[in-house]
């Protein structure tokens, strides 16, 4: 009766099943930034938005002319370059859309957020992944994109930073990924929020053609908001920026307020987005300071996520946590490539995070 675009009766694994009997959990899984208590400038946001709501509409398919210089301000490129979207995951079916058949394949590697696996299904994209690679730090390799390579590839996906490695791509890595000579997704959502002090360079190319993606959910800390943006870069961008308007034209998804909101939502997110790097540069702290040596917390460049390794055990932390009234997410979520290991959100409020770190340890 359905159709196979996506596992609408998957099995439900033990650790969902085990946290949905349970009540009462310190929820170190959030995501969302408008529910860890958070300031936000509520009165700021409310009449920017009415305002905008006094617009008339203005079907616009690549976006009203000052959403498009606004988002152009953020990615510091022409506005003739940017093409507004609904959220990143509108922006990334358009652009399966865009360089995909049905049955054609997308580079990515792991471990990886698993949106990536449903927003493919659904546009009967097939993922192809490859590894990250650990030494002091987590490394994207050309060499190990290379061996996933079929002759039905079309295009590569990056996380600049990886959620939730939180590695962000350098240069040479960078060199390294446009040298495949494939078009390059570049999902920069969490760019805005380095946990230290290192180089970051966005990914916008010029000797290969190249999508940057963004939106007001993670760098404004305004998901409910639902705009997001695409940079398009590279050579034949003008064909693509057309291809693109066509697409969009067909869905229109975008409201008129939120995009002639847009220049005013930036401004203030800016300070909902040093918030969010005050809590998670905090949290990031605190945890350092409480593991003790037989926990293990990975290297971490920026993002919302923190990456454990627990000590051995025959049984799954993930769920084991739960009996101590925690919840984290575990390693396989994201395709880490052996057990042991669990995601915890930088984003959580800080006596909830606090509780739950000392329970994790104990």
């Amino acid at each position: 009766m359905f159709s196979s675009r996506a596992a609408w009766d998957a099995a439900v694994n033990r650790f969902t099943e085990e946290r949905r009997r349970r009540s009462g959990l310190l929820d170190l899984t959030v995501s969302n930034p408008t529910a860890v208590g958070l300031p936000y400038p509520l009165d700021e946001l409310a009449d920017a938005m009415e305002r905008a709501s006094r617009a008339p509409y203005d079907p616009q398919p690549l976006g009203i002319p000052t959403a498009r210089e606004a988002a152009a301000l953020e990615m510091d490129c022409d506005p003739a370059d940017i093409v507004i979207t609904a959220s990143t995951s509108e922006a990334y079916s358009f652009l399966f859309k865009l360089l995909c058949d049905p049955g054609d394949g997308v580079l990515t590697a792991t471990p990886s957020y698993p949106l990536l696996e449903h927003l493919a299904g659904l546009e009967l994209v097939e993922l192809q992944l490859f590894p990250l690679e650990f030494h002091r730090r987590w490394e994207w390799q050309a060499g190990r994109a290379r061996e996933a390579v079929t002759a039905r590839t079309k295009a590569v996906v990056v996380v600049n930073p990886n959620n939730p490695t939180g590695s962000y791509l350098r240069g040479d890595e960078q060199d390294a990924l446009a040298s495949l000579g494939l078009p390059i997704l570049s999902d920069e959502v969490f760019f805005d929020y380095p946990l230290d002090d290192g180089m970051r360079q966005s990914i916008a190319r010029e000797d290969v053609l190249t999508f940057t993606m963004g939106g007001l959910s993670k760098s404004a800390g305004l998901p409910h908001y639902k705009l997001g943006w695409i940079r398009v870069s590279g050579p034949r961008k003008d064909r693509a920026v057309a291809a693109l308007e066509l697409i969009a034209d067909n869905f229109l998804s975008v409201a008129t307020p939120v995009q002639q909101a847009l220049p005013d939502l930036l401004r203030i997110g800016h300070r909902v987005r040093d918030e969010i790097r005050a809590r998670t540069r905090r949290n990031l702290d605190a945890l350092r300071r409480a593991l003790p040596p037989r926990f293990t917390l990975l290297p971490v460049e920026g993002g919302w996520s923190a990456v454990l390794q627990m000590p051995r055990t025959d049984e799954d932390p993930a769920v084991a946590l739960l009996d101590r009234g925690v919840v984290v997410h575990p390693g396989y979520f994201f395709d880490f490539d052996r057990e042991g290991f669990v995601v915890v959100s930088l984003l959580t409020d800080p006596g909830v995070f606090d509780e739950g770190v000392k329970r994790i340890v104990s």
